[in-house]
């Protein structure tokens, strides 16, 4: 796509309660399209080896993720995969089944890709020693070329609670370059009733260090939606989390889903904030965020305008990955770990998402697979499309009628016209005409813009291009979040 500047990107969004409430159903984040729920089991390991021989033909840049699901911990919310011990030699065996599925991998893979993008996610990624972190770097350079100049975007995910600021240094070292710090909230009582505890004091702390170690960015995420919150506990967090200036920022919508997530019975439901308050805790959010110089990057994330994440968005160059938001999209992404989800070439493939199974996998020299779908052509043109409307709201169809143009065969399209995008997404144009009649949409000539307005209910326009949703399953989706 071409690069552009987008000229609303810093002006505050717009608020329209009930156009809100009238489209705020279930649906994906779309980190990816297809969504995991498409993938299928038994996927044949011939198709991911194939899938890295055409990888390796591209000369593609790579991208890696590494899963520690492991914490000291349960918080009460967290829906991610995850071990929770205070026995940190459980981490071990873990380790040295990790290393095996490098070692496989990184034997597939052309070693002169360079990797543009690492990130290790959790669980608590910092739960395993320094010692084990530097072990598990090693291992990774012996099989991937990683980046010695810190141009990379290198990340991390923490938990600040009792986290040492020597670990921070020992993360610089490593080649780290980015922290993604789980702060939630401060408030001693919401604290307490999601059983996820970090004081401003150590946070404090942790950004201090975090200057002198030189990170490019510090992301922090923060909740609304959970027990005991309300616009003046959450408006009290903000104002201490503007205080620490981080460059990023994400404020997520808490999904209470106890039939998908068992410690989330642990907590009160009677507590949690009404559908009307979480509105109104949203609201002064970005009112707050955007007044203190933050630009609404979309999808809940926030970011200062000179932060790589804004200026890639403002200069049309933005993507969407299983990590969300990313700066690098150009890349393959290989994925490690208990249920980790790979890109590769033209397909998504997910390891098993219990360590019995993966280790199993692994011990028998076999390579952890569990689900994985291979995409279609027609796949691919949803995915281009999504992507460009949750990264830069805006699509202008003339770019997509090549692609569609190789898929004219498969479906009733006139080649006597140019019209290529309104012939082959005609349902889709259908189903978003009452947004476009609201002013969350417009419709110019070959182009389609999302409003101020709009900017909140991306999901939802997306939801309209994706082919695995129908119109009656859009509104009952359970393995999906509300949209707000």
């Amino acid at each position: 796509m071409p690069n552009h500047q987008n000229s609303t990107s810093h002006k505050p969004l717009r608020w329209h309660k009930e156009w809100l409430q009238r489209y705020d159903l279930s649906g994906p984040r779309y980190t990816s399209y297809p969504t995991a729920p498409q993938f299928s089991e038994g996927f044949s390991e011939q198709e991911v080896d194939l899938a890295i021989e055409r990888s390796n033909d591209s000369g593609r840049p790579l991208s890696l993720y590494f899963h520690i699901p492991f914490c000291d911990t349960i918080c009460y919310y967290c829906g991610c995969n995850k071990v929770v011990t205070a026995n940190k030699s459980r981490a071990r065996p873990y380790l040295e089944m990790l290393y095996r599925e490098i070692a496989l991998r990184g034997a597939q893979f052309d070693e002169q890709r360079p990797v543009h993008q690492l990130h290790w996610g959790g669980g608590t990624p910092t739960y395993i020693s320094d010692d084990e972190k530097r072990e598990l770097m090693n291992e990774t350079r012996k099989h991937f070329q990683l980046l010695d100049d810190d141009s990379g975007e290198y990340s991390i995910e923490i938990h600040p609670g009792g986290l040492h600021t020597n670990t921070l240094g020992v993360l610089r070292q490593l080649g780290f370059n980015r922290l993604s710090m789980g702060i939630q909230d401060f408030n001693p009582r919401v604290q307490a009733a999601v059983n996820r505890f970090n004081s401003i004091e150590e946070v404090s702390a942790l950004v201090q260090q975090a200057k002198t170690e030189d990170f490019h960015s510090l992301s922090m995420d923060l909740i609304y939606g959970l027990p005991h919150q309300n616009l003046t506990t959450i408006n009290e967090t903000l104002e201490q989390v503007i205080d620490l200036n981080p460059e990023r920022l994400s404020l997520f919508n808490y999904a209470h889903m106890p039939h998908l997530f068992k410690s989330q019975k642990q907590m009160d439901a009677s507590a949690l904030p009404e559908p009307q308050e979480k509105l109104t805790m949203l609201e002064s959010a970005i009112e707050r965020l955007q007044g203190a110089g933050y630009v609404y990057i979309g999808m809940d994330h926030f970011a200062k305008p000179d932060d790589a994440l804004a200026i890639a968005q403002a200069q049309g160059e933005l993507q969407r990955n299983f990590q969300g938001y990313a700066t690098h999209g150009n890349c393959d992404m290989m994925a490690f770990g208990v249920s980790s989800i790979s890109a590769i070439d033209n397909i998504f493939v997910q390891n098993h998402k219990d360590i019995d199974h993966y280790q199993a996998a692994l011990e028998q020299g076999r390579l952890p697979v569990y689900k994985g779908i291979t995409l279609t052509e027609d796949d691919l043109l949803r995915q281009a499309v999504i992507n460009q409307l949750i990264c830069h709201f805006e699509l202008n169809f003339t770019d997509f009628d090549a692609q569609i143009n190789q898929l004219k065969h498969q479906v009733a399209i006139s080649s006597a016209t140019t019209a290529l995008f309104e012939q082959y997404f005609a349902d889709a144009l259908h189903s978003l005409a009452p947004m476009i009649d609201d002013g969350l949409l417009s419709l110019s000539g070959r182009k389609l813009t999302v409003s101020l307005d709009g900017r909140l209910l991306i999901r939802r326009i997306c939801m309209a291009f994706d082919a695995y949703l129908s119109n009656t399953e859009q509104s009952v989706r359970p393995q999906f979040s509300r949209i707000i």
